[in-house]
């Protein structure tokens, strides 16, 4: 009987890129078919281009997936910003008329408030830029080697004095992000108009009724929490009565709680954030009946096992801690530490206090939060019913196809 011999596999000859063009792999042709936008440095065969620039996007059998921006330096190599192939001028146009959309987006979903996310980069079809409004100064974080590049950052200038009329456009840098992409930091750099102090960045918003201040030079972001604004107003809605506020930053909700609760006390580890959470308490004192918050600095986790020990009780406890994960391999340090302040949270509510317990982590998605709560409300033999279970607000949209654009996660429930 003749043996049949196996035929070697033959391997298709690599594709070079030619230049402005770039050859991704199979899995990030698939991801990007499937409605994402990044292509992750990993993923791409070959690549021919300047970083910051604009590039073609080929699969290996160089059928055209999109235009990109390029960045030389990132983990994520490409970010789309066109299904279709696109010239520079071209480019530049879509970017100002996607500023004008994103400004629509907010007018007509927007409302009650004159601070609110203009631009949620991916989720804008604006990879790379995120804008926030405070009033009548604009704030902006050019994120990606493809959006700081001068013409870029003139078109998005032109388009935002043209769409928002503010007094002031400053540019805030995330340090961490402009490292990541080899960029210059130009922290509280004031972009409009030319001749204003490099310190001006200061202003008052409003938010669902209640008054804020905002530093150009205090706070994480670009200085305040936007995110959470419909949160506040639905937390308030529920709490009652005696309510602790565990990582309170500049008081967002313990704020909104002292317009219906007898008592709010208010911890966070960062002293100025805290100084400005008096400040913003002070602009309000009118709508507070003459009751005042108590302020508490110090580490809100280390307090909350101590008050829990020590057997203190609430009517009303808020959650809002930074990201526990910001990666795929912390989610079980991530979850473990979620379930260890819920946990101390159930145990020291009152029979039909309120918790409202949140997570910014993307990588931790809403299922898992949730399986944690439950967990943490069975080792603390106490029975939480859901009564809502929240996002972020409308001025960060969700993007079918690119889940990293959702990632606040906030739940109110009634513990019996």
């Amino acid at each position: 009987m003749a043996i049949k011999k196996k035929r070697p596999e033959v391997q298709a000859p690599a594709v070079t890129a030619k230049p402005g063009t770039a050859i991704i792999n199979r899995r990030a042709a698939d991801r990007l078919r499937q409605g994402h936008v990044w292509v992750y440095l990993s993923d791409i065969a070959s690549v021919s281009a300047e970083p910051g620039s604009l590039v073609g996007v080929f699969d290996e059998r160089e059928r055209r997936m999109g235009t990109a921006i390029y960045s030389s330096t990132s983990q994520i190599a490409l970010r789309i910003v066109s299904r279709t192939p696109l010239e520079r001028a071209e480019f530049l146009s879509l970017v100002r008329q996607r500023i004008a959309a994103a400004v629509a987006y907010r007018h007509r979903f927007v409302h009650g408030t004159d601070a609110f996310r203009v631009i949620f980069g991916e989720a804008d079809q604006l990879p790379g830029l995120v804008v926030d409004r405070y009033n009548s100064t604009v704030v902006i974080q050019f994120l990606a080697q493809g959006t700081d590049q001068p013409d870029y950052r003139e078109a998005a200038i032109a388009a935002l004095k043209e769409e928002l009329q503010p007094a002031v456009i400053l540019e805030r840098s995330d340090n961490r992000i402009k490292e990541l992409e080899q960029l210059q930091h130009s922290n509280n750099q004031v972009l409009f108009p030319a001749n204003e102090a490099s310190e001006t960045g200061s202003a008052i918003f409003t938010m669902n009724g209640l008054r804020f201040h905002y530093r150009a030079d205090a706070g994480q972001k670009t200085g305040a929490f936007l995110d959470q604004r419909e949160n506040y107003a639905a937390a308030a809605r529920h709490a009652r009565g005696e309510a602790l506020d565990i990582c309170t930053y500049q008081g967002g909700f313990a704020l909104h709680l002292n317009r219906v609760c007898e008592q709010v006390s208010a911890v966070d580890i960062s002293r100025p954030a805290l100084e400005i959470a008096e400040s913003n308490e002070q602009l309000n004192a009118a709508q507070f009946g003459g009751r005042e918050i108590e302020w508490i600095d110090g580490n809100a986790f280390d307090l909350l096992r101590d008050y829990s020990d020590a057997g203190r009780k609430y009517d009303t406890v808020v959650l809002d801690p930074p990201a526990f994960s910001k990666s795929k391999r912390a989610i079980e340090g991530a979850l473990s530490g979620y379930k260890e302040i819920n946990l101390r949270a159930l145990k020291m509510l009152r029979p039909g206090g309120i918790l409202i317990t949140c997570s910014c982590s993307h990588h931790v998605s809403q299922a898992e939060f949730l399986e944690m709560l439950n967990s943490a409300a069975q080792d603390s033999h106490r029975q939480l019913r859901l009564l809502e279970q929240r996002g972020q607000s409308l001025d960060h949209p969700v993007l079918l196809g690119v889940p990293e654009t959702s990632y606040l996660k906030c739940v109110i429930g009634i513990v019996e």
